[in-house]
């Protein structure tokens, strides 16, 4: 049974996760050595050593998920766990959180720093994939089966909005509505949602009014505004972003080479965070680009394939919102660095530095893993069991006058 177990895990998907944090690991030492040495005054291998460490554990975490039955988080005590964990995190940002980026978003430990909204996104998608697989005889209900996992979801995003981390509160909310919208549900009740969302826009629109000066801040307008004309705004809120494309256009076809860009030597400010693809752009050219984008774009895909072919209406929904996870946050990431949409903050999966985000993603693999896992188990081994076998031992004592077929052409 362990030889089958082990030959129905999917390691294409294994080693595109590997691939992607080992190429991040050795970009983020290019991206970072010189802040290290300049602004931080530590070794130029300060967030190597500190990532390299963080992948460490990651990848004993991916390990574990990978290994442990992913129907065990259906458990109700489990579900409960997990919400209470999240509100409770949450909260705690606001009492033991620290400024960082203009907004409190992390509890500082010492030597590491943990973000509660990271770990939020994945106890969303579990959540709400164990809640709707299990209301699936009455998923059409607005007041039992769906309106409940809907006020969650919503009340999460609140909270973490009001950090502020509109960014994660963005993704958080699109996973929920990706998982809602998979979750078999029928194209009225839909609907449904989406007009009561617009009566409770319409319902909070006076409020949102009435604290304009302190929900749209001079921070937040300069984003819009370094949107929509960063040259214009090029010494202040287009800073960054004028300095991304500049590293966009350096790079060209092949690149300048590894640990040769010019925008990382204090121009692009936190470049081996949420514009390290600006950084790669411009050291690897589009041979780096491609590498990574193929990368993120094959475990999206290869997540969205495993849905279709899970049984389990939990195992789908869960590879769902993890692919979701990972291709909206890729999306916002690499939309804010090349001017798509408003920088947000939101760091690039698997390849851009931070701890709490690389853990979060490895949870994540382990568990897409696992559900693949389990779903190319019960094709290859457990419907061959239940498939008849024709025995003709069975009609031996049968006399020749009684089996017809034998005479058959």
């Amino acid at each position: 049974m362990l030889k089958k177990i082990i030959k129905s895990y999917d390691y294409s998907i294994i080693s595109a996760y590997f691939i992607l944090c080992l190429f991040g690991l050795i970009m983020i030492y290019s991206a970072s050595m010189v802040m290290a040495v300049h602004y931080y005054e530590t070794s130029p291998d300060f967030f190597y050593q500190k990532q390299k460490l963080n992948l460490a554990i990651s990848f004993l975490v991916f390990l574990f998920f990978a290994l442990f039955p992913y129907k065990a988080y259906k458990n109700k005590k489990f579900l409960i766990f997990i919400t209470l964990t999240a509100i409770i995190g949450l909260f705690s940002v606001d009492i033991f959180g620290h400024v960082a980026k203009n907004a409190q978003r992390g509890i500082d430990l010492g030597t590491r720093n943990i973000q509660p909204s990271e770990f939020v996104k994945l106890s969303v998608i579990v959540y709400l994939s164990a809640v709707y697989s299990k209301k699936q005889a009455y998923i059409n209900q607005l007041d039992k089966g769906v309106l409940p996992p809907l006020l969650f979801l919503i009340f999460v995003c609140f909270l973490i909005a009001m950090q502020p981390d509109n960014g994660t509160a963005l993704i958080t909310f699109l996973i929920g509505l990706m998982i809602i919208m998979c979750s078999g549900m029928r194209f009225k009740t839909i609907l449904k949602i989406g007009l009561l969302g617009l009566l409770l826009a319409a319902f909070f629109a006076p409020f949102v009014i009435l604290k304009s000066d302190k929900i749209f801040t001079e921070k937040r307008l300069g984003r819009i505004s370094g949107f929509l004309d960063p040259f214009g705004t090029g010494q202040n809120e287009g800073f960054q972003l004028v300095n991304s494309y500049l590293a966009i256009g350096s790079g060209g076809l092949k690149g300048l080479g590894l640990g040769n860009s010019v925008q990382k030597l204090g121009y692009l400010p936190e470049a081996h965070t949420d514009f390290i693809m600006a950084v790669i752009a411009e050291e690897l050219g589009v041979f780096g680009v491609t590498l990574v984008l193929a990368g993120l774009s094959f475990i999206v895909l290869r997540g969205l394939y495993i849905s279709t072919r899970s049984r389990d209406p939990f195992g789908s929904m869960l590879a769902i919102g993890i692919s979701g996870m990972i291709g909206i946050q890729s999306f916002i990431n690499l939309g804010g660095m090349s001017g798509i949409i408003p920088i947000t903050g939101v760091t690039l999966p698997f390849v851009s530095y931070g701890g709490s985000s690389i853990l979060v993603l490895s949870i994540a693999m382990g568990i897409l893993t696992n559900v693949s896992m389990f779903t190319n188990y019960e094709e290859k081994y457990k419907t061959e069991k239940t498939v008849p076998v024709p025995r003709t031992d069975r009609f031996r004592e049968v006399s020749k006058d009684k089996r017809p077929w034998v005479n058959l052409k």
